[in-house]
C-alpha cells in the first residue's frame, strides 16, 4: 500500500511539474513568434504595404531589430527576477506583448512598425531567463533535463506557427493572432504558483512549502549562507546577510566566474552558429539560394523539422546527458553549414542541378541545432549557475546572448556582400567547430545531478569532475548537508 501510494504521489507530482512547465512556456511560445515573424511578415509588406518598409535597408532593421530591444529587456528582467520573482517578470512581459503587437498590426509609417518590433523584442529578452529558470526551479531533478526542455520545444512550436500562418495571412492580420496569444499567456500565467526556491531566498517560507508541496517536490534549494574562501572551501559567517551574495569579491570568486564563463559561451556558440539568420530569412535564403521549391513550403518544412526534432531530444537529454548532445548538435551543424555554402557556391557558378541541396542542408541543420544548442544552454543556466546570484548572471547571459543575436542578423546581409553568402556560411560551420571543442574540453556534464551536486563542480580542486560524463558522483549522499558548498549554491532542506 505504501509502494502505490508512493508511486501515485510521483506521477501527481510529475504531472503538476509537467503542467507548470507548458503553461510557463507559452512565454516561449510567444518568444517564437517573434522570432518567425519576420520571415514571412516582410515578403507580405513588400507585396501588400511597399511603402511601409520603403528600403532594403529599413527592412533589414525590421529584422534585425528586435534582439536589440531583448538585450534591454535581459538586463532588467535580472532585478525584477531579483526583487519581484520569476512568475510576476513574466507577468510583466505579457500585457506589454499585448501592446508592441498592436503597435505592429496598426503601423502605417516604418519608424512605428520598428517601434513595435523594439517592444517586442523586450518581452523577449524579459521572459528569456526567467521562463527558464522558473520551469528548472519548479522541477525535479530526476525529470529536469525533461521537464527543463519545454520552454525550446515551445519557441520552435511558435516559430513552425509564425510560419504557417504567415503563408496565408496577410503581415497585419498575422499580428493579431500573436496579440491573442499573449492575452492567453496572460491569464495562464495568473494561476500559476510561485518558485519556492525564490520564495525561500526571500524568507518567505510558509509559501515556499506551500508551492512545493503543491508542485510535489521532495526538497527545496535555499540559499546556503557562506562565503568562498581558502581555496573553494567555505565557513558559516555569524552575519551573513544577502548583499553578501552580490559583493564583488563573491562575484568574482571562481564558483561564480566558471560557470558563468561556460554560459556565455555556450549561448555565443548558439548564435554564431547562424541560427537566427536562417530563421529571420529563411524565405530569402531559398529564393536567393537557386532552390526550385517554394520559399513558405520549404520555411514550414524547415520550422516543422525543428520542432519534431526538439521534441525528440526529450527521449536523449536525461538518457545521453547535455555534453554528448552539444557535441553532436555542434557537428551536425558543422557539416550542414558546409553543405549550405556549397549550394551557394554553385548556384553562383551556374549550376542549378543541385536544387534540393539548401532545403536537405537547412533540415538537417535543425535537426543538429534542437538536440542540442537549441535547448540545452538554456537548461545548462538553470543548473549550473548559483542560486542566489542567478537572476544577475542569468540576466547577464541572456542580454549576451541576444546582443550576439543582433549583430548575427544585423551582420547577414553586409556578410554577403563581402565574403559571399557561400563565405558567411563556411564562416558559421568554422565558428561550430571551435564550439565543439570547446564543449569537449570546458563543459561539465549535469545529468541526474542535484544543484547541491552541480555546486561541487566549480569548487578548486574539482576540475577532474569536468570530463565526468557519468551522471551523478559515487557515494553521494542526497541527505547530507554539503559543507563546503560555495556561495548561494544550494543544501537540501527536506520538508
Amino acid at each position: 500500500m505504501f509502494v502505490l501510494s508512493s508511486f501515485l504521489n510521483t506521477y501527481n507530482a510529475t504531472i503538476k511539474q509537467a503542467l507548470l512547465a507548458v503553461c510557463v512556456s507559452m512565454s516561449y511560445f510567444c518568444i517564437g513568434l517573434v522570432r518567425g515573424y519576420s520571415a514571412p511578415a516582410i515578403p507580405s509588406i513588400k507585396e501588400i504595404d511597399s511603402d511601409l518598409l520603403p528600403t532594403k535597408d529599413i527592412a533589414s532593421w525590421a529584422s534585425s531589430i528586435p534582439p536589440a530591444g531583448a538585450f534591454v529587456g535581459s538586463l532588467v528582467a535580472g532585478p525584477l527576477m531579483h526583487f519581484i520573482g520569476r512568475k510576476y517578470t513574466i507577468l510583466t512581459a505579457a500585457p506589454i506583448w499585448v501592446l508592441s503587437w498592436i503597435v505592429i498590426a496598426n503601423a502605417t509609417y516604418w519608424p512605428v512598425f520598428l517601434a513595435g518590433r523594439v517592444l517586442s523584442g523586450f518581452c523577449v529578452g524579459l521572459t528569456l531567463p526567467s521562463a527558464q529558470i522558473y520551469v528548472t526551479e519548479c522541477t525535479d531533478p530526476k525529470i529536469r533535463g525533461i521537464i527543463g526542455s519545454f520552454p525550446s520545444i515551445s519557441m520552435s512550436g511558435g516559430i513552425l506557427t509564425s510560419y504557417i500562418l504567415g503563408s496565408f495571412l496577410s503581415w497585419y492580420n498575422l499580428a493579431w493572432t500573436s496579440c491573442g496569444v499573449a492575452v492567453s499567456l496572460t491569464l495562464i500565467m495568473i494561476t500559476m504558483p510561485r518558485s519556492p526556491v525564490w520564495l525561500r531566498s526571500k524568507n518567505l517560507n510558509e509559501e515556499a512549502e506551500k508551492s512545493s508541496r503543491w508542485l510535489g517536490l521532495e526538497s527545496i534549494p535555499k540559499m546556503d549562507k557562506t562565503l568562498p574562501e581558502n581555496g573553494g572551501r567555505s565557513f558559516p559567517q555569524k552575519h551573513a546577510p544577502n548583499e553578501n551574495h552580490h559583493s564583488s569579491k563573491t562575484l568574482m570568486s571562481r564558483p561564480i566566474l566558471m560557470p558563468l564563463a561556460i554560459g556565455l559561451t555556450l549561448l555565443a556558440i548558439q548564435q554564431l552558429s547562424g541560427i537566427d539568420s536562417i530563421i529571420f530569412f529563411t524565405v530569402e535564403i531559398f529564393r536567393s539560394s537557386g532552390s526550385s521549391i517554394d520559399g513558405h513550403l520549404a520555411t514550414i518544412l524547415v520550422g516543422t523539422v525543428q520542432l519534431v526534432s526538439n521534441i525528440t531530444s526529450l527521449l536523449f537529454v536525461d538518457k545521453s546527458g547535455r555534453k554528448p548532445l552539444l557535441i553532436a548538435s555542434g557537428l551536425i551543424m558543422c557539416v550542414s553549414n558546409a553543405a549550405m555554402g556549397v549550394a551557394f557556391y554553385l548556384n553562383a557558378q551556374g549550376n542549378e542541378s543541385f536544387g534540393y541541396l539548401p532545403l536537405v542542408s537547412l533540415i538537417v541543420f535543425m535537426v543538429g541545432f534542437s538536440i542540442g544548442f537549441g535547448c540545452i544552454p538554456f537548461l545548462l543556466m538553470g543548473e549550473i549557475f548559483p542560486a542566489a546570484q542567478r537572476s544577475l548572471l542569468s540576466s547577464i547571459a541572456g542580454s549576451m546572448n541576444l546582443g550576439i543575436m543582433f549583430l548575427v542578423i544585423k551582420t547577414y546581409h553586409p556578410l554577403e556582400e563581402v565574403i559571399t553568402t557561400a563565405g558567411t556560411f563556411w564562416m558559421y560551420s568554422l565558428l561550430c567547430i571551435l564550439g565543439v571543442g570547446f564543449v569537449i574540453g570546458y563543459v561539465p556534464e549535469t545529468k541526474g545531478r542535484d544543484m547541491d551536486n552541480i555546486a561541487k563542480l566549480f569548487l578548486k580542486g574539482n576540475g577532474k569532475k569536468f570530463v565526468n560524463t557519468n551522471g551523478a558522483d559515487a557515494g553521494y549522499n542526497s541527505n547530507r548537508k554539503s559543507e563546503d558548498i560555495c556561495t548561494g549554491q544550494v543544501e537540501i532542506t527536506r520538508l
